[in-house]
């Protein structure tokens, strides 16, 4: 029979009571809350389509059946946040409206879909992917350039109101990591003097050319190809001199 001895069960137990308990970072999202008035964003907000964009959003109604307008909601969406370059409450009602829809099902997809700005986020939303392939290339010191050179914490907006910070998840261009997107344009393969050229340009008023930085053309080896360099073998390459047919 094996006795254990009363002080060695009491360092036992006090191991088990103050081990340490190793977790991964938490992150919060104010983005996920629910809404709440503020003196910029509440149901007295001004807001009206402008009359292209009636015409463009009644068009698109129109693509549906009578009675499944709420099928036009992402694209009425899309138009609010075109227009103003965001999408506050009042906006998600006047949508509601011309849908007619209760108010619960748009404040769903505002709330589900990232893409969807609940608050200003500048004149030029800058955001920087800092998913594993990014971060692996320098995601990080990308994030600290862009804070830098835009004078903006992540999560803010500039003094001037010109760029708001983010920092998002996958953005399907891991090719060609490290990654920031501006609005629609995806600025790819990018180094710190390249994000800071391309905050300057924005800054002067002009659209940077978006796409890969480098010198590669889409996603092709950065060192140059390696396969089909060659002419393709022609029809029946390989095969046995039986399997042809005769002439």
């Amino acid at each position: 029979m094996i006795m254990i001895l009363p002080s060695l069960l009491i360092k036992v137990k006090i191991h088990k009571l103050f081990r340490n308990i190793s977790t991964s970072k938490y992150f919060f999202s104010e983005e996920l809350n629910v809404h709440r008035d503020t003196k910029d964003n509440n149901a007295d907000t001004p807001f009206e389509f402008s009359e292209a964009n009636v015409k463009r959003l009644s068009a698109i109604i129109q693509n549906y059946p009578e009675g499944f307008q709420r099928s036009a909601l992402s694209a009425a969406m899309d138009i609010v946040q075109r227009q103003i370059g965001w999408v506050p409450i009042s906006a998600m009602h006047k949508v509601a409206e011309v849908l007619s829809i209760p108010r619960m099902r748009v404040y769903e997809w505002a709330t589900f879909y990232s893409m969807i700005k609940r608050r200003y986020r500048g004149k030029y939303n800058v955001k920087v992917c800092v998913t594993t392939p990014c971060m692996l290339r320098g995601a990080d010191t990308i994030l600290q350039v862009v804070e830098e050179t835009t004078l903006c914490c992540t999560g803010g907006v500039s003094a001037d109101g010109m760029f708001g910070v983010d920092i998002v998840q996958c953005q399907g261009a891991c090719v060609n990591a490290p990654v920031i997107v501006v609005d629609d344009d995806y600025y790819e393969d990018v180094n710190e003097c390249d994000v800071h050229n391309i905050i300057q340009t924005l800054r002067c008023g002009r659209i940077p050319p978006w796409g890969p930085q480098s010198d590669r053309f889409t996603s092709e080896p950065i060192t140059g190809k390696t396969t089909l360099i060659e002419e393709p073998p022609p029809p029946g390459f390989g095969l046995q001199p039986s399997l042809f047919s005769p002439v």
